[in-house]
């Protein structure tokens, strides 16, 4: 399947997931996804077992370099969990249908909470690469949405996003972080297209507009996860500051040598949040099927 190939409709969904019901050992509690040089927390998933995306039917390798483009389902921290390591873009000429897909394969084999991480440019005064910071809120600047067109089953055609990224699950990592004595801090996480990096006009309007910080994913899954009554907590591991607010220019290597400097310390925060997951309660209810 080429990138540029369209979508997967809500019975190729539904396969997919009872593909990946064959495949793996239990339900998922917790669904994760993985971003440019954060892979590490696969590695810690035991009883671990790996379902490259090609083999569900409708699913596209991963080709960003720094994506690894598998499910990997086992216990982290003692919790049936369900790892996307690595992910879609638009920019690499998938559809919004398919950039979500996993997200609603995951939605369907049973993961009531999304956990996703991102590597992103650091926009606020103060942040630096290797910071990580929890998103509070974002700016979705792709001026498009992957809830367009028919509504899906088990979504809702107006879903809320006063609280996008879950507030308790928030303060859940950051109380879990002062612990660790890891840094953290609480951001805006704006997304675009890409696969240019931002000019430094475009940066001046961002911090404008309120972003602490920029990306090129994370939002369209995040739409997703809520319309389907889905708790959503990310991260973003700041891997540069953004352009025209440092010296010299952006470089993807770069990046994902930040990412992997900086994804150690994200992957331990990340099992210490899972590792104390009782102290969150109990996942929202899911979004009412869509009428």
């Amino acid at each position: 399947m080429t990138p540029t190939q369209g979508a997967m409709n809500d019975a190729e969904i539904h396969a997919a997931g009872a593909k990946l019901r064959e495949l793996i050992a239990e339900p998922p509690e917790i669904f994760l996804v993985l971003g440019s040089g954060l892979g590490g927390v696969a590695d810690a998933v035991e009883d671990a077992v790996e379902i490259p995306f090609r083999n569900i039917a409708g699913l596209p390798d991963a080709t960003v370099k720094g994506h690894a483009g598998s499910f990997v389902s086992g216990r982290l921290e003692g919790r049936p969990v369900l790892v996307q390591s690595g992910r879609y873009h638009v920019y690499e000429g998938h559809s919004y249908e398919v950039v979500v897909a996993p997200l609603r394969i995951a939605h369907t084999v049973g993961a009531g909470t999304f956990i996703v991480t991102n590597a992103a440019g650091g926009i606020r005064d103060g942040l630096t690469p290797g910071d990580i910071v929890v998103i509070s809120d974002h700016l979705n600047l792709h001026f498009a949405s992957p809830l367009r067109g028919p509504v899906r089953r088990g979504e809702v055609r107006f879903p809320d996003m006063t609280e996008a990224y879950d507030a308790s699950l928030r303060a859940h990592a950051v109380h879990v972080a002062g612990d660790l004595g890891t840094p953290i801090d609480e951001g805006v996480y704006a997304s675009l297209g890409g696969p240019a990096y931002e000019t430094p006009a475009e940066i001046r309007m961002l911090r404008t507009l309120g972003a602490d910080l920029v990306g090129m994913s994370t939002v369209p899954s995040v739409t997703v996860a809520r319309t389907r009554g889905m708790r959503v907590l990310g991260f973003s591991l700041v891997t540069n500051i953004a352009a025209g607010l440092g010296e010299g220019v952006l470089d993807h290597a770069d990046v994902m040598e930040e990412g992997r400097r900086g994804g150690r310390v994200l992957g331990d925060l990340i099992r210490g949040v899972v590792a104390r997951w009782d102290e969150v309660g109990a996942a929202s209810p899911p979004a009412r099927p869509a009428s």
